[in-house]
């Protein structure tokens, strides 16, 4: 099965509306989803601020979602990220991937990663949902 972290737009964008590659990616495809805790922080602040519906979340994480805790602080997440990313915000994104071991991240937020890099130095490939889903599909 392959390990997929997933950044917290995609997450939200799944939350949001039940069609799209997200909801699927999400819900449907046997895939080994994580976030990390930093991700669900934001996550959290984008259901309050969507006025999203918590459950939703709640039952996406106990049935789908590993959550993959960084015990680093941010700071210190950021200072060995950095180079992975064009936003350090970002930067615990790359940091969870790689504590997952996960092959692939899903983000809508493409611009906010050196794609080549984490790709070359990780071996992880960052795609949306739809390329993600797209490659899923020419396999079979």
């Amino acid at each position: 099965m392959k390990k997929v972290f997933v950044d917290s737009d995609v997450v939200l964008s799944s939350l949001l509306s039940s069609k799209g590659a997200a909801n699927f990616l999400l819900n449907e495809v046997d895939l080994e989803l994580a976030i990390s805790n930093v991700s669900l922080i934001e996550i959290k602040h984008g259901i309050i601020k969507l006025n999203l519906d918590k459950n939703q979340l709640r039952k996406l994480v106990k049935n789908r979602l590993k959550i993959i805790e960084l015990k680093d602080s941010i700071m210190k997440i950021k200072k060995i990220f950095k180079s992975y990313v064009f936003d350090e915000d970002d930067a615990h994104i790359v940091a969870g991937a790689k504590r997952t071991k996960a092959k692939i991240i899903l983000s809508y937020n493409l611009k906010h990663f050196d794609r080549q890099k984490i790709n070359e130095d990780l071996g992880i490939a960052v795609l949306t949902p739809a390329q993600y889903l797209q490659y899923l599909r020419s396999l079979e």
